[in-house]
């Protein structure tokens, strides 16, 4: 198991209602404020994932992704996504990315906007509580949590300690629990077979305590439906992938409580650099239209 650094935050990485230089004792009196405003932050998203509307989320990975999505009309929360996050200081996927580093992208990410941020945990960085904890440190109020395919208790024990960082600061953090059921499955596994253990598994974490149940890999109307009638209604979040998903109307039909698109956000800003690059160097020019959200 990997051992997680002492948790700190810097003056620099904490929110600034939290910063002081008035010795150990304030600084712990000026975090304690801004837990209320976290609560309601928490709050706020959870009511997100049980409104009859779906909650779609383009998933970011930097300050200026964040500030341009929060800036969108319709947007009321933002997730951020650690493939991008860690792709953008040129780490693989994985949590190959060190967390210090990882949870201060996240913190500026907070600290630029007025809206609940979710974060991508990972599968925790072997001690998925103190993460939960470091993160609602630094702001957030949500965060996925992979189960990585590992034991059922063990699985279930990392979503109960999640929680319970939660209660311990004072907000019911929004855990989005994860199964990796069809992600890690062989490629000739039988979808049915996939579908009762993201079922068990997604049973499981809602059983202990988490409110919606994650489970990427699962793009075709009829795995989705079921996985809705086994779970409940605003229960199930799933990830939208280019080409293949539906469109975040039919999934709120379906019952679906929030859509997300990970990683695929910061690839379509990167085709479209790659596009304008590309007709650049053939001799065109810039595309019309072009915004100045920056």
């Amino acid at each position: 198991m990997r051992t997680l650094p002492a948790r700190a935050v810097s003056p620099e990485a904490a929110p600034k209602s939290a910063r002081s230089d008035r010795g150990p004792e304030s600084e712990s009196a000026g975090r304690l404020a801004i837990m209320p405003d976290l609560a309601a932050r928490a709050a706020r998203l959870l009511d997100l994932h049980t409104a009859p509307e779906i909650l779609t989320l383009a998933n970011v990975w930097d300050v200026v992704s964040a500030q341009v999505v929060a800036s969108t009309e319709g947007v009321q929360a933002l997730a951020t996504a650690s493939h991008s996050i860690a792709s953008t200081f040129g780490y693989p996927d994985g949590e190959n990315i060190p967390l210090d580093l990882h949870l201060d992208m996240v913190g500026r990410i907070v600290r630029a906007v007025e809206l609940p941020v979710t974060m991508d945990m990972e599968a925790g960085y072997g001690d998925p509580a103190e993460m939960a904890a470091r993160a609602i440190a630094a702001g957030v109020v949500g965060g996925n949590l992979e189960d990585q395919m590992k034991p059922l208790e063990d699985a279930v024990a990392a979503v109960e300690a999640v929680l319970a960082a939660g209660r311990n600061a004072g907000i019911d953090f929004v855990l989005n629990a994860r199964t990796d059921a069809f992600l890690r499955a062989a490629p000739d596994a039988s979808r049915e077979d996939l579908l009762q253990e993201a079922v068990r598994r997604g049973r499981a974490f809602l059983e202990a305590g988490a409110p919606v149940v994650f489970v990427p890999g699962v793009v075709a109307r009829e795995e989705i439906q079921a996985l809705v009638d086994a779970l409940g209604p605003r229960k199930l979040t799933v990830i939208s992938v280019p080409g293949a998903s539906l469109p975040a109307r039919e999934l709120q039909e379906l019952g679906v409580a929030r859509v997300s698109t990970g990683p695929f956000t910061q690839r379509v800003a990167l085709t479209a650099l790659q596009d304008a690059t590309a007709a650049m160097v053939n001799g065109g020019t810039l595309p019309e239209g072009t915004r100045p959200l920056n």
